[in-house]
């Protein structure tokens, strides 16, 4: 699959590494040498983060939706926040741009905007998710994928790809080398949420899912020797 332009999904406890809250620093900066490696090979770079290294969900039944909802998007500014400056230690240039007005913290997406930082070699991520509570960092990823047609969505997760079942429960877990996206939701294997996978398939968006962990494995996900799972759109 050549790719010119990708999408790089990563979870916030990714980013925590060991600690499994707040960020370690080695971690995030291994991946902003990745970017970095893959940008300089002329591939435009696109990110989304998760928000669970500070925040998932809601603390007590007696709390709102909408209000833990809305401390998620700050918790993934945060992250992008953070990313974007290790990204910047490198030697790249790199935008926040949110779905909200975030004071000077970051920019107000425009797909035109966000094309244009693409186009001149800078990284763009994407923060505070949709804007709108109910939908997860999963739905924001694919929904900006499509709007700024990126040509695949890389997922970075803790895990090395998609399994039948749980491995960490289940030692004979087989682990799929390829499949479609109809299979994910027709098998409820969960990997991304639903309305992530329908806005998927509806606009015909593949998928890598791979683990972060693994050495260079987001430059082998661009450049070859992939060992994840590749998620068709059909």
């Amino acid at each position: 699959m050549e790719m010119k332009r990708i999408l790089l999904k990563l979870s916030g406890e990714a980013l925590a590494g060991d600690k499994k809250t707040g960020f370690d620093e080695d971690t995030v900066v291994a991946v902003a040498m990745q970017g970095k490696e893959i940008v300089d090979k002329g591939i435009q770079v696109s990110i989304v983060i998760g928000g669970g290294n500070f925040w998932r969900g809601r603390t007590s039944e007696n709390m709102d939706r909408v209000k833990a909802d809305q401390i998620g998007m700050l918790a993934t500014v945060m992250n992008c926040i953070y990313t974007a400056d290790m990204f910047r230690s490198v030697g790249l240039k790199t935008h926040i741009m949110t779905p909200f007005i975030c004071g000077n913290v970051t920019e107000l997406f425009t797909k035109d905007k966000a094309v244009e930082y693409l186009e001149k070699g800078e990284v763009v991520f994407f923060a505070g998710g949709t804007g709108h509570p109910y939908f997860s960092t999963d739905t924001a990823t694919v929904l900006m994928a499509v709007e700024v047609s990126v040509d695949a969505i890389l997922m970075a997760k803790a895990i090395d790809g998609v399994y039948d079942s749980d491995p960490k429960t289940n030692p004979n877990a087989k682990k799929y080398d390829r499949m479609s996206i109809v299979e994910i939701v027709d098998k409820k294997l969960g990997v991304i949420d639903l309305s992530a996978a329908v806005l998927a398939m509806e606009n015909k968006m593949p998928m890598m899912l791979f683990g972060l962990n693994e050495e260079q494995s987001i430059v082998k996900a661009v450049t070859g020797g992939f060992t994840g799972t590749l998620v068709d759109s059909e």
